[in-house]
């Protein structure tokens, strides 16, 4: 129908009629305030939140209260604005735009000061957390706005989150991946299981996971893959849902995991306490490896966390509901970056741009490579992290679990990376700058894509050609890094130049692998995981490294050409229990030898490369032997608490062990890694192995 058809027809009908039926006034619009709170409401939902510190204090929708109103707090960002200088306010009306979007404000002007508080600690910086609502929206976004200008002090952001605590009334299934799709456990089962060796780990006594064991890591996700999830109701056929439409302002590209969701793990004895079904979605994770985000005090810096969709739905079945949120994340995908904010530092569809290329794969010494998962990404430069003053960080805590702090401190505190730790027969070769990967060098301390948190970060999967399109990308310069599935290490690519609003063609793009001789063999698939090994691909269940014990007795032996490394190499090496009735996971036991035997046909000579490359850590060594004889230990692992939160794959970093050839003969060799004596969880996850051999090269001498 013509636009002047209805301008002449409005004439004729009540107004009434016209705001309802022509402009859909049913779901306009509406903010309201009162002393304390601010409301959004579009008739779909209402949401009501907190002038002070920028808490969401009620979300309702389908007559259902979707919050643990009755919570200290039910939903809040892990830093609010509710110290400084307050500034709250509507940043957009909805009675200037016909009801169309509305949006609140509620800032924390620092002034030089501390701001924030809760688990992340404090930070010396203005916060701004803003909610918006728009017309038919079944959901309300957040976002929040962190600025640090040069006459601030330096200072650092802790662990950092949004958080939801949900009504336990209504919410009792929860969905993070197809493999964690399940009705979950009751408050009451919670509260009546047993604690076990980690304070967020109890053995549940009643309900439907009766005798097994509830950890809240066992639903951590990757959170480049997994961008909507969250809890429903199998009785009100309600869900609510975390719903990120980008990826570009979390931490550790595309192969960081992150809690997802889980019961509120509240640690008390009380049988009566409150522990909530709770969605999160973490942009700077102290998990698995953890991320840095360190200002100096002349630095001038900002970051727009969000927006993301707190996205409320309705439907037959919870696996109804989870696929309708997934395709909602495709539509806000798509939208992205979203028209409508303005007044902060996030720069819109004509001022990004677009970069495309095609990752070139050549390796000489691989004429059949197998390659898949191609993950091409723009990043900050590595970085050395601005040094924060005592008392200015939101560190704390010691090496390994139950130290009591984030493993950012353990990056702190085991800064050297890889030392460079000579042995009789070898050298602990560190890794060099370029294109092998990432990690805390002893010479440069790097912060690189792995464990950023300051900067953004712009990452796609490729096509099966190596053809790559990042789209939305900010001006600046940026790192092109590239990794794929089968390929040991990265690559990286310095000076990539973006302008506002100019799409960047870099046309093709070399990528020849690093290789140090040719291949004598290998173990598992380069895939910065260990999900191809024994048990990787139900990895997320509390005690592995009791069960390891017992399915392998006598310890991994591991024959090249005759073992299969999906049934005979365990995904993780850790301490072997020699006590049956451990349920618990607690205690010290024995270190633990894996062998991998391999046959020669000559004896060779000139230098050898044992390539590792490990993803999980809970232990400071790692003692390897060639036929009973040392070729060094690696040393500087950086604890990443990966196997003791129940994960497949943390920080990734490869470590060398170069030897002289002379140490292997013909016929039967043997390799032995020694995982010393410990704590369970004191072991590594191994990402992938490789033995090379270049024989026209000699060892050189310390």
């Amino acid at each position: 129908m013509p636009k002047s058809f209805l301008l002449k027809l409005a004439t004729f009908i009540p107004m009434v009629f016209i705001s309802v039926k022509l402009l859909g006034a049913e779901n306009s619009v509406t903010v309201s305030s009162d002393e304390n709170s601010f409301t959004l409401a579009n008739g779909i939902v209402s949401a009501r939140v907190a002038k002070r510190s920028g808490d969401l204090l009620s979300l309702k929708y389908d007559g259902h209260e979707m919050l643990d109103v009755g919570s200290h707090q039910a939903a809040y960002w892990s830093h609010n604005a509710a110290r400084g200088e307050q500034k709250t306010q509507i940043t957009i009306d909805p009675a200037s735009n016909g009801g169309e979007r509305g949006e609140v404000s509620i800032k924390g002007i620092s002034g030089g000061k501390q701001m924030g508080s809760g688990p992340g600690g404090s930070v010396v910086a203005d916060i701004e957390i803003r909610y918006a609502l728009g017309r038919g929206d079944a959901g309300v976004y957040t976002y929040s706005i962190f600025t640090h200008p040069t006459n601030y002090p330096a200072t650092s952001i802790g662990e950092a989150r949004f958080c939801l605590k949900l009504n336990d009334n209504v919410f009792d299934w929860m969905t993070v991946d197809a493999n964690r799709n399940m009705k979950m456990i009751s408050t009451y089962d919670w509260n009546h299981g047993t604690p076990l060796n980690m304070k967020e780990v109890r053995r549940m006594n009643s309900g439907i996971f009766k005798d097994q064991v509830e950890h809240k890591y066992d639903y951590s996700a990757n959170q480049f893959d997994v961008r909507a999830w969250g809890w429903s109701s199998s009785a009100d056929h309600v869900g609510v849902w975390i719903v990120n439409p980008s990826v570009e302002y979390l931490s550790g590209g595309p192969t960081k995991f992150e809690l997802s969701a889980h019961r509120d793990a509240t640690f008390t004895s009380s049988l009566t306490a409150s522990a909530p079904p709770t969605l999160l979605n973490y942009w700077r994770g102290s998990h698995y490896g953890g991320s840095l985000c360190n200002i100096a005090a002349t630095e001038a810096w900002t970051k727009v966390i969000g927006p993301f969709l707190i996205y409320c739905n309705a439907g037959p079945t919870p696996d109804a509901m989870w696929h309708d949120a997934l395709a909602k994340m495709q539509t806000e995908a798509g939208a992205w970056p979203f028209a409508w904010v303005a007044g902060a530092d996030y720069p819109h569809q004509d001022e990004r741009a677009t970069v495309t290329g095609k990752i070139i794969i050549n390796d000489p010494s691989s004429p059949n490579l197998v390659v898949s998962n191609l993950l091409v990404g723009l990043t900050a430069p590595d970085y050395a992290p601005a040094t924060i003053p005592r008392g200015r960080d939101a560190f704390g805590g010691g090496f390994g679990p139950g130290g009591g702090g984030d493993d950012e401190t353990n990056y702190l505190r085991h800064f050297a990376g890889e030392t460079n730790n000579v042995a009789s027969t070898g050298t602990n070769r560190p890794r060099p700058r370029g294109n092998r990967g990432g990690g805390f060098n002893s010479d440069s301390r790097l912060v690189n894509w792995q464990n950023d948190a300051k900067n953004y970060e712009f990452w796609v999967r490729a096509d099966a050609a190596g053809n790559f399109s990042i789209p939305n990308v900010r001006a600046g310069t940026y790192t092109l890094h590239a990794i794929a599935d089968g390929i040991l290490g990265d690559f990286s690519q310095t000076n990539i130049i973006v302008t506002t609003g100019k799409n960047l063609t870099l046309g093709p793009v070399d990528w020849q692998p690093v290789r140090y001789g040719k291949q004598l063999w290998d173990i598992g698939i380069p895939n910065r995981n260990g999900s191809e090994f024994f048990k990787g691909d139900d990895y997320f269940h509390w005690g592995w490294y009791l069960t390891y014990a017992k399915l392998f007795p006598n310890d991994v032996n591991y024959v090249i050409g005759q073992s299969d490394f999906r049934k005979d190499w365990f995904f993780e090496q850790v301490p072997h229990n020699e006590n049956p009735d451990n349920t618990t996971g607690n205690g010290q036991e024995r270190s633990t030898t894996w062998t991998v035997t391999f046959n020669l046909p000559a004896a060779p000579h000139g230098k050898a490369t044992l390539r590792l490359a490990i993803c999980g850590v809970g232990t400071r060594s790692l003692a390897a032997t060639m036929n009973d004889q040392s070729i060094g230990n690696v040393t500087g692992l950086v604890y990443n608490a990966t196997i003791n939160r129940d994960g497949i794959g943390g920080y990734w970093l490869e470590h060398d062990l170069v030897f002289d050839a002379a140490l292997m003969h013909t016929g039967e060799n043997n390799l032995k890694l020694t995982i010393p004596a410990g704590g369970l969880t004191s072991g590594v996850i191994y990402d992938y192995l490789r033995l090379e051999l270049d024989e026209n090269a000699s060892l050189a001498k310390p």
